[in-house]
């Protein structure tokens, strides 16, 4: 991230036309339709519209969000079906997707691919696997963003940031921008920045009341990222 640049703010599990059309004017750079299985999952259908409402609206500096998608272990055809109906921007995962997937992704669809780890699985993983930030190498040439997020992702816990900076360190050598997510929300999110320096942020379940998403919470959450 250039000194002096804010990061990137991407709200996840985007469901209601309403949302989009309530986040005119805010910070807001991403917005996230999941397609796995989740209770915030949304149809080809459901978000084609929710993609025509984005098309309308105009965040702080006049542009529309970009969309991103959200998968676990989709098939090609799964994926070409969301991307078509809702002219997604980035496609992100979140299973057991290779590198050699990634990259098919991304040129077949044309599409940027992020990737998601989740930083609690390097203590699960077996002896003799990659661990830590060297996971990254993999994907060279395979992704434009790398999101670390807690096991499981949309459960509201935080992974341990201490990790933040070593990751961060290998993701910009290998030209990856590195988001964070997993548990934040408005009030620990000043918290992470004064400490950190990630390149974007991603929150679902932090700007959620009662498990729709709050606007209020929006806008208090990507002011403050602004702000930093």
């Amino acid at each position: 991230m250039e000194v002096g640049a804010r990061p990137l703010v991407k709200i996840c599990g985007i469901r209601e036309e309403a949302t989009v059309a309530d986040m005119n004017g805010l910070p807001v750079h991403y917005v996230g339709f999941v397609f796995a299985k989740s209770r915030r999952q949304v149809t080809a259908e459901q978000a084609a519209r929710l993609r025509e409402a984005v098309g309308r609206s105009a965040m702080a500096g006049g542009a529309a969000p970009l969309t991103v998608g959200v998968f676990v272990n989709p098939t090609m055809e799964e994926l070409a079906d969301a991307v078509a109906a809702a002219k997604l921007d980035v496609v992100q995962l979140h299973g057991d997707e290779t590198p050699d997937f990634c990259r098919e992704v991304g040129s077949r669809f044309g599409v940027e691919v992020w990737r998601a780890l989740s930083v609690d699985e390097e203590e699960a993983e077996e002896s003799g696997t990659v661990r830590g930030p060297g996971r990254l190498e993999a994907y060279k040439g395979a992704v434009s963003a790398v999101l670390l997020d807690t096991a499981g992702g949309g459960t509201g816990r935080t992974f341990r940031w201490e990790r933040i900076p070593s990751y961060l360190e290998r993701a910009h050598r290998l030209g990856f921008k590195l988001f964070v997510a997993g548990g934040l929300n408005p009030e620990n999110v000043d918290e992470l920045l004064s400490r950190y320096e990630p390149d974007g942020v991603d929150i679902s379940s932090g700007v959620e009341t009662d498990g729709v998403k709050d606007i209020g919470k929006i806008a208090a959450f990507a002011e403050r990222v602004k702000r930093g």
